[in-house]
Parts: C-alpha cells; structure tokens; sequence
C-alpha cells in the first residue's frame, strides 16, 4: 500500500424511511450520533422534545464508532424518563474506499466495507408488536431487584459508605 494514497469515502446515508424498525409511531424524534457527537448536546436536546411533550418516542442510531455513545445516550433517556418500551436492531451500512495510486500504470482501488449500525427505540406508549425480535419490556422484574419477601436481615456489607474525601499533603 506504499504506492498509494487514501481517497475519497462514498458512504451509504442513513435516511429516514430505512430505520428497520416496525411500527414507527408518527412522530418520533431520529437522533443520529456520530462520533464527535457529544452526549450532553444529544441528551439536552432529546429530554427537551420529550418534555415539552412534543413526541413520546425517541430513535437513536449510531453507525461504527458511534454506537457505544448511542447505546449510553439511549440508556441515559430511559433513566431519566422512565421509559418501559425498547426496541433495538442491528444493520449495517456500505462503505467504499478509494486508494489512488501514486505511480503511474497503477490502478484505482476500491475497498468496499460494511459498517455495523444500531437503531434503538425507546417510546413511552406501548408498542403495537411486543412480539417484534429485539422488543424488551422494561416493566417487568430485574434479576438484581432485592426479593422483599424474605425475612432476613441486610448484611453489614450492603450499608453504604461515606465516600472518599481526599486530603492534600502539607
């Protein structure tokens, strides 16, 4: 690869109408992360179109390097408002890679890659089809939720600590 050079990129865009997610309500918000994103920007404008009421439902997509801040913006949201319905997909998306050649008699080369794409919807109204694979119904009991029924006394290890203060040296 020493007799070439990077090109240009030709990427497949993320448009509107192919997010692979069934039963879209109407009016959703679409929030695409990219990787210089940053999540206070997301979050600040997603929390403000879902207190304002002006949606109940909210598409994050990430592409590549972006999908770890989609999936930490989405589980945020989900905290923040309570949201009891996800629905998460998996795709991808084409990539074309042009390397041109350095030294004459050389061909153009095209790299063509596929980027993995998430799209995560989180709606506060029931979704239609719960039956949908990737659907997780977020009312139901986590396995890590303390059993009330029991009758035995909390161990000494679950009270909290004081958190560490630190002192500067003198």
């Amino acid at each position: 690869m020493e007799n070439y050079f990077k090109g240009k990129n030709v990427e497949e865009e993320l448009q509107r109408d192919s997010i692979p997610l069934k039963d879209l309500p109407v009016n959703f918000l679409w929030m695409q992360v990219k990787g210089g994103s940053k999540i206070t920007n997301l979050l600040s404008h997603a929390t403000g179109i879902l207190e304002d009421k002006a949606t109940t439902a909210v598409v994050w997509s990430g592409a590549g390097v972006a999908i770890p801040k989609a999936i930490s913006c989405a589980e945020i949201l989900k905290r923040q408002f309570s949201i009891q319905h996800q629905v998460t997909k998996l795709t991808h998306k084409k990539v074309e890679e042009y390397w041109e050649p350095k030294l004459d008699g050389l061909e153009t080369i095209v790299v063509k890659r596929q980027i993995p794409v998430i799209h995560i919807l989180l709606s506060v109204d029931a979704i239609p089809d719960v039956n949908q694979i990737g659907y997780q119904n977020l009312q139901q009991k986590k396995f890590w939720q303390k059993d009330t029924s029991s009758n035995s006394k909390p161990s000494s290890s679950n009270k909290s600590k004081k958190p560490f203060k630190y002192k500067k040296p003198q």
